[in-house]
């Protein structure tokens, strides 16, 4: 596994963003529940390296939505 690779499809940071803001924040959002749902499975499997890639993404995205967030009461 290399760290640039998404760990989810929808994590991907390559992807366009829509033009709206709230399309924006919908894309971060879905990036966040996936990221999380693969962060709770690695868990259970006790993968240390994918869950500290998954960490890193999610830090990431979270990110990301916090910005859209603000973009979208901004508009």
């Amino acid at each position: 596994m290399s760290p640039f690779v998404p760990v989810t499809p929808l994590a991907d940071p390559r992807r366009p963003m829509p033009a709206s803001a709230i399309a924006r924040r919908a894309v971060a959002d879905a990036a966040v529940v996936s990221l999380a749902a693969e962060q709770r499975r690695l868990e259970s499997l006790g993968l240390e390296w994918p869950l500290a890639r998954t960490a890193y993404q999610l830090r990431y995205w979270r990110f990301v939505r916090a910005l859209c967030a603000i973009g979208a009461e901004a508009a």
